[in-house]
């Protein structure tokens, strides 16, 4: 991670730095800059697609971000609000410089940011964040825009229009879906898709005022969604985040299905169809234990990332793999798109469990999950943990103390400053222990360096 770019784009409290006019013009003309180089050996519009999510703050943004990326001769297309994987679909589909979405994801609504996809959409390496970071360092002002300012919100109807040709609409026609949109960029779209699809849909949370997005709603809370599910007795139910890049499901039981359970039940029934290239998944770190081991028992190998979609995505493309993501929701169905896409995904393990004649309930069955306990340590500063002398070998000595039946995790939030502890394993007691020793070792280690 950089200077201002966390694991997915800049982002902080809107209005605070580096969400401020005078940095934000300055990221949109260093990026700009920057990914015309990246791109220069393809023949690609100069313009740049980009939208926002329902949040207050992002007209403002987008006031100040336009202006930064039209000083470096770009046009700019404004899409209004729509998820964030329809600007990287969009951007291939037009074959534009690059795409930008302003938006912070699945945070509460006085949070926003800012995040990029290059010409193929795909999330920005980190070599080419650094070389905007470094650019923006050196920048002393930007110059007057060049470029147009366009609107065109029709874009969004082909992205409607690619979502519902990944199914077969025979298949789902007339199913019962339950959809939380998390009062966000969803809220129209996915209703139109599952609608469009012939559906019966029934919808919450997509009445976004720009100060509910996320609120008791979406794919961090989805309890409300979960019992909607189960009262209304569809057959699946499906809460989006507010960018719509993350989904979490319910069965008809109202139980909750997370990406590991999404992605282990989707990886299967490719298998089955013989479409899971190389038998491999690609999980993060975070993956419960319990799933991975899971996929191993069904022949299915598993590669781990680091957390965060685009080093799924990296490592989907660097093997050929089919499937991958995160356990909190980012779901990557290479075949079709190269981030993570919520309505997408919920579309493909629908049809997968509609192919399969079995209900919901059945894929959540098939494995249990290790408990686990993650807990958020605050930090005042984020010292690499190698550099505290004692504390990876220590952590390793007490994972050791679990007899290979469990594991510990330890990573500084990418967002926030937090140390991130996840400790899995078969007995509830000894994750316990683990916790309590592991958070302990941090900061007494930590003291020590002070």
């Amino acid at each position: 991670m950089g200077k201002y770019f966390g694991t997915d784009g800049v982002r902080a409290v809107a209005g605070q730095f580096p969400l401020v006019d005078d940095f934000i013009q300055k990221l949109g003309y260093a990026a700009l800059r920057e990914l015309q180089e990246y791109a220069k050996s393809e023949h690609l519009k100069p313009q740049v697609i980009i939208a926002q999510d329902s949040r207050a703050s992002g007209p403002a943004i987008l006031a100040a971000l336009e202006k930064g990326i039209r000083a470096s001769g770009a046009d700019v297309i404004s899409v209004g609000i729509a998820p964030t994987p329809c600007v990287a679909y969009l951007v291939k589909k037009t074959g534009s410089l690059c795409g930008v979405v302003i938006s912070a994801s699945h945070n509460p609504a006085e949070f926003n940011g800012i995040k990029f996809f290059t010409n193929h959409g795909t999330k920005l390496p980190e070599e080419l964040e650094n070389s905007i970071e470094a650019e923006i360092e050196s920048l002393q002002e930007v110059p007057s825009p060049k470029g147009a300012l366009k609107e065109d919100v029709s874009l969004v109807k082909e992205y409607e229009k690619f979502l519902m040709s990944t199914v077969d609409a025979s298949l789902l026609k007339g199913t019962k879906v339950v959809l939380d949109c998390a009062n966000g960029a969803s809220s129209k779209v996915a209703v139109n898709v599952f609608a469009g699809l012939g559906m019966d849909v029934v919808v919450t949370a997509a009445k976004p005022d720009g100060t509910n997005i996320n609120k008791n709603v979406g794919a961090l809370h989805t309890q409300f969604m979960q019992e909607l599910t189960q009262k209304e007795k569809a057959f699946v139910g499906f809460s989006f985040d507010g960018d719509a890049d993350r989904v979490i499901a319910s069965d008809e039981k109202g139980r909750q299905l997370d990406g590991d359970n999404i992605i282990a039940a989707s990886a299967l029934c490719l298998k089955k169809e013989g479409r899971l290239n190389n038998n491999k998944a690609v999980l993060t770190i975070m993956a419960n234990l319990g799933c991975i081991n899971y996929l191993k028992e069904n022949g299915v190998e598993v590669e781990l990332t680091t957390v965060g979609d685009k080093y799924v995505s990296e490592a989907l493309e660097k093997g050929d793999l089919s499937v991958g993501g995160e356990t909190s929701g980012h779901i990557i169905f290479r075949h079709f798109a190269n981030t993570g896409d919520g309505i997408l995904s919920a579309l493909q393990f629908l049809q997968f469990v509609k192919k399969s004649g079995k209900p919901v309930s059945w894929f959540a069955d098939q494995w249990s999950k290790y408990p686990s306990q993650l807990t958020a340590v605050p930090v005042t500063a984020k010292p690499p943990l190698d550099s505290l002398p004692g504390f990876l070998p220590g952590v390793a000595e007490i994972e050791k103390t679990m007899n290979g039946q469990g594991r510990v995790i330890v990573r500084y939030s990418g967002t926030e400053p937090k140390l991130r502890i996840l400790v899995e394993g078969k007995e509830i007691s000894a994750v316990n222990r683990v916790m309590q020793e592991v958070e302990a070792l941090y900061k007494q280690k930590t003291e020590a360096c002070k």
